[in-house]
């Protein structure tokens, strides 16, 4: 009975001040992971040049210096929350082609995309947006053109397959690989229709036109140049 009553708040004698809770100190990468989960909102939300490091520091908790430690001020942890995104986002879409017919492929690559955009919004508006410092991964369009890159192969190969110049598939794997990226950002807020569909409007519209593929294609106006 004595220690229960030692340890009820409200037996403590009036001349006793109550004890603070003991505050969880965190380690300097759980602090890190926290401005940059921070940041990334916030970046989302207002835009690099509208976020500023004293309200980054008042959501972490943190004074103004914490952030200039971590990351050497704003620009620091805009460009590894930028690098991190456009890993994430490379890292999905190629993960994603696996193997299967080319039609498949062209399934997994739509599916990858609005998979990262469904799950990391705040990360895939970041992305979008024209980044105000340079980024040692590039720019989104780059990240785009190594996403091609891996598509190019592929069509490389079905070219070569149906008698076609392989040395176009650049050139096609450029022009699939951002039809894909365009309507990703269109559906990033409209969400209209449903994930699975949009995916397979899209590969019916990459995939049919492929199908129908004319191996010398000719233009029909009078514009010949």
């Amino acid at each position: 009975m004595i220690d229960a009553v030692a340890t009820d708040p409200s037996s403590t004698p009036s001349n006793e001040k109550p004890r603070r809770a003991r505050r969880t100190r965190m380690t300097g990468a759980e602090r890190r992971q926290q401005l940059l989960e921070i940041g990334r909102t916030l970046f989302a939300a207002k835009g690099f040049e509208g976020t500023s490091v004293e309200e980054i520091a008042a959501k972490a908790g943190v004074s103004k210096p914490v952030v200039y430690e971590h990351f050497g001020g704003k620009e620091g942890l805009y460009a590894v929350v930028v690098d991190r995104e456009m890993r994430r986002l490379l890292d999905m879409v190629t993960g994603s082609l696996t193997a299967g017919h080319p039609r498949e492929l062209c399934e997994q690559a739509a599916f990858a995309l609005l998979d990262y955009i469904e799950e990391y919004t705040d990360g895939f508006r970041i992305l979008v947006r024209d980044s105000p410092i340079p980024q040692s991964t590039g720019s989104f369009a780059s990240l785009i053109s190594d996403i091609a890159t891996q598509v190019e192969d592929i069509l490389g190969r079905e070219f070569k397959n149906r008698g076609f110049d392989s040395k176009l598939a650049p050139l096609y794997a450029q022009a699939l690989v951002g039809m894909v990226a365009l309507t990703g950002q269109w559906w990033l807020d409209v969400r209209r229709p449903k994930k699975a569909e949009v995916a397979a409007h899209l590969v019916n519209l990459a995939w049919h036109g492929l199908d129908g593929l004319e191996a010398k294609p000719h233009l029909i106006g009078r514009r010949k140049y």
